[in-house]
């Protein structure tokens, strides 16, 4: 099936090519019977994968049962999905059927598995390897040919750093991945959005469309939408309600976008301080930076000459580079002392030495563990936030933090 034909049949709106490419890998999976496992933030389409994945494989003629994980308490998900026997337990006073049971030879999409218990996660492995499970309060072995299609907007791999996800369910699960984009991903699509719901709400209201101008078209576009595609369709109906002109422009739109400062600029979501900085602060920076990143092509080049086995001509080279970078390193940080004791600027310490330079330690790995704990310990802890800060995955940030034995 065409990728345009399948838009049209799901109702799915957009052109982004990563948009194209996870629906194009949810009709490639659908013939088969993999588990897929689909990640995505929260409000950005994911229900509509595990429906794609099902009409499209030959258990379309199967029930397809949707279970939303973490809106079952933690005492009946195990009944729910796998059933019970009379008497199992308070309150089971008929025997009854689990979903497992119900969708025999069709599809289960298990939306925010993460949420699941670890007991019941035990239970959905054996699940996915065997095919075979037990009712609550029975002994009797019950097999069921069923797809497991599942979804989750938590982190996993931050979840398997915490021991709420199992690490072999997750790799049970993920034998397809698909990434369903943020909606900021997706800047060519969210106009689209915006007035294939503008058109809805004024066809069910009968009244007219609104119609954006081009300075609220950027707006819209450089939102940074942390509710995604949802969001979008809320403050699309929002407007139509409220406002009288059906032409809106950006001061008018900017009133229903939380956070927005300036039409311009990409907003950021949850982001406690915004830095505004004036062309002095800028070049402080940029200075400062260009600092830092001398200061560690420096101990780059000095691990590397370290393995070269012949000394004499690495004492050499050494002594020659090291100069060289140390001579670069001293005229930036004149420049930054030129620019910190100009008018305007914050004081700080302007008595550079060379020297202080030169006796650091050279070590990276002394370095690294360095930044990774003051980086948790602006960020309160926070992984994820931290991992941001030094510019690496948050699986990346997990290891070194293992590797370092980092308490945190």
């Amino acid at each position: 099936m065409e990728l345009q034909t399948i838009k049209q049949r799901f109702g799915i709106i957009g052109n982004s090519p990563l948009l194209n490419r996870a629906i194009n890998i949810a009709a490639q999976v659908a013939p088969t019977d993999l588990s897929v496992l689909i990640a995505g933030e929260s409000g950005t389409g994911k229900e509509v994968f595990p429906q794609i994945i099902h009409q499209m494989s030959t258990r379309k003629h199967g029930h397809f049962i949707a279970v939303n994980c973490g809106a079952i308490p933690e005492g009946t998900i195990d009944s729910e999905l796998f059933g019970h026997e009379k008497g199992s337990f308070t309150g089971a006073h008929e025997k009854r059927k689990g979903y497992f049971e119900v969708a025999d030879g069709g599809t289960i999409f298990l939306d925010e598995v993460a949420e699941l218990p670890l007991a019941t996660q035990v239970r959905l492995l054996r699940v996915l390897e065997s095919g075979e499970f037990m009712k609550v309060g029975s002994s009797k072995v019950i097999k069921t040919d069923v797809r497991v299609v599942a979804a989750s907007n938590v982190n996993i791999p931050e979840a398997l750093e915490k021991g709420t996800f199992r690490e072999d369910l997750f790799y049970r699960l993920n034998n397809v991945p698909i990434l369903v984009p943020a909606l900021r991903d997706r800047k060519e699509d969210i106009h689209l959005l915006f007035r294939k719901f503008a058109s809805d709400f004024a066809e069910k209201y009968r009244m007219p469309a609104l119609q954006l101008s081009p300075d609220a078209v950027r707006v819209l576009s450089n939102y940074y939408w942390p509710g995604n595609v949802r969001q979008l369709k809320n403050i699309t109906e929002q407007v139509s309600i409220m406002e009288q002109e059906k032409e809106i422009d950006a001061s008018n739109l900017k009133k229903y976008l939380p956070g927005v400062s300036s039409p311009d600029l990409p907003v950021l979501f949850k982001k406690e301080q915004e830095e505004h900085f004036s062309d002095r602060e800028l070049l402080y920076k940029f200075l400062f930076d260009m600092k830092k990143d001398l200061t560690e092509l420096k101990k780059v080049v000095v691990n590397i000459l370290e393995k070269d086995d012949n000394k004499q001509d690495y004492e050499q080279t050494k002594s020659l580079l090291i100069n060289d970078l140390n001579d670069e390193i001293e005229q930036v940080q004149n420049k930054i002392h030129e620019v910190e004791i100009s008018p305007g600027m914050p004081g700080g310490d302007t008595n550079f030495h060379p020297s202080e330079i030169i006796e650091e330690s050279l070590s990276l790995a002394v370095k690294e563990k360095e930044m990774i704990e003051k980086a948790l310990d602006k960020h309160q802890g926070k992984r994820k936030n931290a991992s941001k800060e030094l510019g690496i995955s948050e699986r990346t940030l997990y290891r070194k933090i293992k590797e370092y034995n980092i308490r945190n």
